[in-house]
């Protein structure tokens, strides 16, 4: 059993010299202790999991860490005796933030080799980390089924449907009563609204066209798009001017974006308010890889909510709590921001349902491509 750091190494020799750079790098909490269980480095999981800095704790024994240490050194004994990689779970850690600061986690203890003579590797995975990681993979997972579903679905519908139209084109022509003509108009006109689903459901499945651009070009086109559709709908901008560019499909994240705004206005009945915000994220984990930024997207409405039986399924195909609605605009939301590599995620109650995108950054630098929109309505 391990975690990340299993391609490490895990024997006492397997290496002589401490890679922080790649345990820097880590989205797990990562502490190295000496012999003497002496800290000599935290990453800066660890420095967030502990509410301290590594230049704090570095040089102190593990238990002035601690609250409650007992429960850590059982690993690290179990680990010593063994001379091999120990791992225990539901293990609780007492944080010196207070008594009541407890976090429970995965301890993995790998003795390693510091350099200066042997020592242990600490790896803490918090519950709500193994829990949202777990998550993030399941909703790649249903959105690859999703992607799927969809194809098939459509490619299997085109064509028996149109045939189905060309059938009606020609009996309408033969018809010699011109009241029959209401039907076969009826069952091309029906036909066609479906072709249009179809053609809907195939768009995320053309080549990505990626570019440099500003995230506030997006929420603007939408902003724009929106207030034209739902004139009674009130639009509060929230931006953070100094987000970078990043690379991605202006088109696709425009409708992902337009879709989950769309999907708001709908649910205010045409009158409320809807909030665009956006901000940096710092150190994101998506599906296991860590990105040093992301770029967080929020579209906030101040509706009823989403019914809590729909909450879970709200990002299924055919999945509407909108009489009328072909649940499928969530569905593409979704689809277009996980080629982005990204994730969209709803947290849901009467009166603030709010929709957060995160599209990871790669090689950019905070400050560029800034947005001259302002932060107001």
């Amino acid at each position: 059993m391990g975690g990340p750091l299993s391609t490490l190494g895990s024997d006492a020799g397997a290496s002589s010299a401490i890679r922080q750079e790649g345990l820097d790098l880590l989205s797990t909490a990562v502490i190295v202790l000496d012999h003497g269980l002496v800290v000599i480095h935290a990453n800066p999981a660890a420095e967030d999991l502990f509410h301290v800095s590594r230049l704090t704790i570095t040089g102190h024994r593990l238990e002035e860490l601690m609250a409650e240490a007992e429960p850590v050194s059982a690993v690290i004994a179990a680990a010593a005796g063994s001379a091999a990689r120990f791992t225990q779970h539901d293990v609780v850690i007492g944080l010196l933030a207070g008594a009541a600061h407890r976090v429970r986690t995965t301890l993995t203890v790998t003795p390693w080799e510091t350099g200066a003579g042997s020592g242990f590797l600490l790896e803490l995975v918090p519950l709500r980390q193994q829990l949202k990681i777990a998550r993030e993979e399941r909703l790649l997972d249903q959105t690859q089924v999703n992607r799927e579903l969809i194809r098939n679905l459509a490619h299997e519908i085109k064509n028996p449907l149109g045939a189905l139209r060309g059938a009606a084109q020609l009996l309408d022509r033969e018809l010699e009563r011109p009241a029959l003509h209401e039907y076969t108009q009826v069952i091309m006109a029906e036909a066609d609204r479906l072709q249009a689903l179809m053609d809907r459901l195939l768009t995320p499945h053309r080549p990505s066209q990626p570019m440099a651009l500003n995230i506030h070009e997006v929420t603007e086109r939408v902003r724009s798009l929106i207030l034209a559709e739902f004139p009674g709908v009130r639009l509060i901008r929230d931006y953070d001017t100094s987000l970078p560019s990043l690379i991605a499909d202006r088109e696709q994240l425009i409708q992902a974006v337009l879709n989950v705004a769309r999907n708001a206005a709908q649910a205010l009945k045409g009158r409320g308010t809807i909030t665009l915000k956006s901000r940096v994220a710092r150190r994101v984990t998506l599906a296991r890889r860590v990105y040093r930024l992301a770029i967080l997207l929020q579209v906030i409405d101040d509706g009823p909510g989403i019914a809590e039986e729909l909450r879970e399924r709200v990002f299924f195909p055919l999945v509407s709590g909108r009489e009328g609605g072909t649940g499928l605009g969530l569905t593409l939301a979704q689809t277009f921001v996980t080629q982005h590599q990204g994730i969209i995620e709803v947290d849901s109650q009467p009166g603030n349902t709010c929709f957060s995108i995160l599209l990871p950054l790669r090689d950019t630098a905070l400050g560029a491509g800034a947005s001259p929109a302002t932060n107001r309505p």
